[in-house]
């Protein structure tokens, strides 16, 4: 079973068009254990409805685990006729493509092929329903 543990959500001003983007920071608990942690980012207002985000998985909770340990995924979530998409994207075109705290970020070919690419999409299914600021942003 999967818990995430909600940080406040940070606001700034989108650079095209001065509405406000959000910014949060997550953290995946699986039977009670760290498990993920993902970043998330929307524009409220932008004329598609569309959130950036990256899942970093692999080992938690011990600072001598160095982020080689490991791996983050990137990816887009956006509504097509009432249903969720989740698209996985390129390193260089997510806005966290410089963070190394959620390990090596993954191309999108590496990541449909990787082992834990279906914890992804379990992330992100709770992410649409259990994150309140998500799923208000989609309403």
């Amino acid at each position: 079973m999967l818990k995430i543990e909600f940080e406040e959500p940070t606001e700034s001003r989108c650079e095209c068009c001065g509405n406000t983007t959000i910014r949060l920071t997550r953290y995946v608990y699986k039977d009670n254990n760290a498990f993920a942690v993902y970043y998330a980012s929307f524009t409220k207002g932008h004329p598609e409805k569309r959130l950036s985000g990256i899942i970093g998985l692999g080992e938690w909770g011990d600072d001598s685990l160095a982020s080689e340990h490991r791996v983050a995924f990137p990816f887009q979530i956006w509504l097509k006729e009432d249903n969720f998409q989740v698209g996985l994207i390129d390193k260089e075109k997510s806005p966290w493509s410089h963070v190394t705290f959620l390990g090596k970020i993954l191309d999108r070919e590496s990541a449909l092929s990787h082992k834990w690419i279906s914890d992804v999409f379990h992330i992100t299914d709770h992410m649409v329903v259990d994150d309140k600021e998500i799923a208000d942003f989609f309403e």
